[in-house]
């Protein structure tokens, strides 16, 4: 019997994180299940194999014995043979038949370190009971105009093509839940769930908090000082605002409504938040420089 490379059958390396592990069976699983894959007797062996090294290396203490074991796994098989000869069979313990029938579940290769009953427990493919297939996780990426008008999207994963929808006001971090869309279930057990979190693109101009937005807005000097009214160009179109006589650089003037679209509500916005940055003139006349000089005489 030769020894099992459970890094390898994974395609990891020995130092692979749990995470990493995880991701690595998943992928796996989903790629040879006998649903997906039916009377594909390499897959199912593919299919066992990956299993079997999720059951060690997904386990802490299994995957710390298997390391320090490694190629002398058949000396320890031994001595637990010596030690305990019922372990293994069906006067001792469980056996892989309790839960699969036809032993097969589990190689000799780990049933000579672990015994045949060690697969018993909580993972998923110790019960032949149907069983929901696990979530999956995605991640799409929005710009901040299908953020504010919603968006229809068509994605493929997992060799499939799905048509998602957002509605308006769609926000970062939000997760859209489509159900039966993940891995495939166990045993004929329904499928898990894809859960796809939105990501919203940086947008140069606005800056999104909550549902209202912040932005910049350019103002000259004269307006700045004397004050009077401007167009501003929010998100969706362009309003006239009032500027009070002396504004100040940086001063922040709200527009109410005028932000995201609260989710799931056709008729509720958030606000805006217009900071102003007072524009100095350049390249001025001869006589406007007069008046600039005449200006600051005044002052004094």
């Amino acid at each position: 019997m030769d020894y099992k490379d459970y890094y390898k059958v994974l395609g990891v390396k020995k130092n692979a994180s749990a995470d990493e592990i995880k991701k690595a069976y998943r992928k796996l699983a989903v790629k040879y299940h006998p649903d997906k894959n039916p009377g594909d007797k390499v897959a199912e062996e593919k299919f066992k194999g990956a299993n079997e090294a999720n059951e060690v290396l997904s386990d802490p203490e299994k995957r710390k014995k298997y390391d320090e074991l490694g190629e002398n796994w058949h000396q320890y098989g031994q001595y637990q043979q010596y030690a305990n000869p019922n372990r293994g069979g069906r006067g001792g313990g469980f056996s892989t038949e309790d839960f699969y029938g036809d032993g097969s579940q589990f190689s000799s290769f780990f049933e000579s370190i672990f015994g045949s009953g060690a697969g018993f427990g909580g993972a998923r493919q110790r019960s032949s009971r149907p069983q929901k297939g696990d979530n999956q996780e995605a991640t799409i990426t929005l710009t901040l105009d299908e953020s504010f008008h919603g968006a229809s999207k068509q994605v493929t994963l997992n060799g499939a093509k799905l048509n998602l929808k957002f509605k308006p006001g769609t926000a970062q971090g939000q997760v859209l839940r489509l159900k039966g869309k993940g891995a495939p279930g166990y045993f004929g057990g329904e499928n898990g769930d894809l859960l796809i979190t939105v990501n919203i693109a940086p947008n140069p101009r606005y800056e999104v908090k909550g549902n209202d937005l912040y932005f910049d807005q350019p103002l000259d000097i004269y307006t700045a000082i004397l004050g009077g009214k401007i167009t501003v160009q929010g998100i969706d179109k362009a309003v006239t605002m009032t500027i009070p006589a002396g504004t100040d650089s940086h001063k922040t003037l709200r527009l109410k409504g005028m932000g995201m679209p609260v989710f799931g509500k056709t008729d509720e916005r958030g606000d805006a938040y217009v900071r102003m940055v007072i524009q100095v003139p350049k390249h001025l006349s001869a006589e406007e420089k007069e008046l600039f000089t005449k200006l600051a005489e005044l002052k004094k």
